[in-house]
């Protein structure tokens, strides 16, 4: 959409909620209710007469003939937006509780002001001097915050006060920061994402526009945390914000955004050298003051250590009811604002170098609140199960030669002796008492064993409690399988039977004509 969208569409009854100053969303939803987003009062429901489903419709339908484009059931989103102006509209057919609207305004002008943001508690003066010495030091600074909360107003504040020689390039995917509106007379680019040009492509050619800020509106996805590690790698500044729940938990949330399977160390040791300061901002409806308050609730400054280890130093903290703590930054930032020819200590030489509590070790016993309960046996006991551990029993020989193995009493586990045979014991059932048998000793590999009598196969283990009956192993008797007897034709006496017969199977009987064979006095007879 053009610059003069006020002119092209008719608000109507929603005109005056887009003219006060003290309104940044408006939504519409569930067949007429009209909810808005204030600076003072937070999320609250309003009447506004004349905001009929109808009429949002034909609000709906005027954005789709500006733009050149359809809203219906085949195309149910519409996206518009201008410098001052971002709308959505989700047509009927996919809100089935009736149309809905959200239009976000995104004014061109800075509205945090200094005095202001002091006299309402946003920060404290020490604070603020230090975040705008690291923006003069080119601090590469990430604002964290829910939505809502305001990250994109304080990042417009930061960029405020960079020199006016310094060249500044945006890029985002919906049009927020308006910098090149707001200083007309400075050099800055604003490029924007869309399904062409993809934030892989707008990087390369912003690097190729040789800026000294990068200013990222939101690292919502890999893509963009791509272009943030590629563009704090590179030597250039950036000023980005990112939704986390505390400026401590940026690096992993950064990680977190990632799709590919990168090295969690090597990522966060870039992360942590490269990026100075994470900020983040609460948002919450004070019933002290009456009204929706905004405030810096915590500054935490990451570094890598001598030992090449990432480090994070809290060094801002602000906590429900209770005064803001502050400390002197570390070493790692102090002089890397030197080497910027910035010099803090004029801010920071009155402040202590740590709080009254270790707010490091502090987040790390926040961590140990919840502790991993041990499981328990259903239906039995509260008490913790004992780890199960198999253990070999001890193995008693003596010169008996009597084998018995020695229960563990009380849950005390006997040590495993090395170089002890393993036994293995069959068990029989007798009178429902189970009964060892003979124990089975399985053949070492010519392990010397000093002391130790000859295991004989015929011992029996003594129990280890009286039994009603022992039963001594029988040997085992193989089974007798009978043998067919093999039947031996009788031949006449004086008659030797051909070898060449007796080995031809095929021969099942004797031909009839078969003459006299030679006796044994030495006559022959006729064949």
């Amino acid at each position: 959409m053009n610059e003069n969208i006020f002119d092209k569409l008719d608000f109507g009854p929603l005109k005056s909620l887009l003219e006060n100053d003290d309104i940044t969303d408006i939504s519409y939803d569930n067949n007429g209710q009209i909810w808005i987003r204030s600076l003072t009062q937070g999320s609250v429901r309003v009447e506004v007469n004349g905001a009929t489903p109808e009429f949002i419709e034909k609000l709906a339908f005027q954005c789709s003939n500006v733009m050149g484009t359809t809203f219906n059931n085949a195309k149910p989103f519409l996206d518009a937006e201008s410098a001052e102006l971002r709308l959505n509209f989700v047509h009927p057919s996919i809100a089935t509780n009736g149309i809905a609207m959200v239009i976000r305004k995104t004014p061109a002008k800075i509205r945090l002001e200094k005095e202001k943001l002091l006299k309402e508690d946003y920060f404290t003066q020490d604070i603020h001097d230090i975040l705008i010495k690291c923006v003069e030091g080119h601090c590469n600074i990430i604002v964290a915050g829910e939505t809502g909360s305001g990250k994109t107003e304080f990042v417009k504040y930061l960029a405020s006060h960079t020199k006016t020689n310094e060249k500044i390039i945006t890029i985002e995917d919906t049009l927020e920061l308006h910098l090149d509106k707001i200083f007309p007379q400075r050099d800055i680019v604003a490029m924007k994402t869309n399904n062409v040009a993809s934030y892989t492509d707008v990087l390369v050619t912003c690097m190729r526009q040789n800026p000294k800020w990068i200013l990222l509106s939101e690292v919502r996805s890999a893509e963009a945390v791509s272009a943030v590690r590629n563009s704090i790698s590179s030597g250039h500044n950036i000023l980005s914000t990112i939704h986390a729940d505390k400026a401590s938990a940026i690096p992993y949330r950064l990680y977190s955004l990632m799709e590919t399977d990168l090295d969690v160390n090597q990522f966060l040791s870039t992360i942590y050298r490269y990026i100075q300061l994470g900020v983040h901002i609460r948002a919450y409806y004070s019933k002290e003051r009456g009204q929706f308050h905004r405030e810096v609730d915590e500054v935490t400054e990451f570094y890598v250590d001598e030992n090449n280890e990432p480090q994070s130093r809290v060094i801002y903290q602000k906590m429900f009811g209770k005064e803001p703590m502050l400390r002197k930054p570390s070493k790692h930032l102090i002089e890397y604002l030197e080497n910027q020819n910035i010099d803090i200590n004029s801010v920071a030489s009155h402040m202590a170098d740590d709080f009254p509590f270790n707010a490091d070790i502090d987040v790390e016993n926040k961590n140990q609140e919840h502790v991993v309960e041990q499981p328990t046996q259903a239906n039995v006991s509260s008490e913790p199960l004992t780890p199960q551990v198999q253990v070999t029993p001890e193995v008693a020989q003596t010169k008996q030669q009597v084998i018995q193995p020695v229960m563990p009493t009380e849950q005390v586990i006997q040590p495993v002796i090395p170089l002890q045979p393993t036994i293995q014991q069959e068990t029989v059932p007798v009178n429902n008492t189970v009964v060892p048998l003979q124990p089975v000793l399985e053949k070492q590999q010519n392990i010397p064993v000093s002391n130790v009598v000859p295991l004989q196969p015929t011992v029996v283990p003594e129990p280890s409690a009286p039994m009603q009956q022992v039963i001594q192993p029988q040997p085992a008797v193989a089974p007798v399988i009978p043998v067919q007897q093999q039947v031996i034709p009788q031949v006449q006496p004086g008659i030797i039977t051909n070898q060449v017969q007796q080995q031809a199977p095929e021969l099942q009987t004797l031909p009839t004509n078969i003459e006299p064979l030679p006796t044994l006095d030495g006559s022959t007879s006729q064949q």
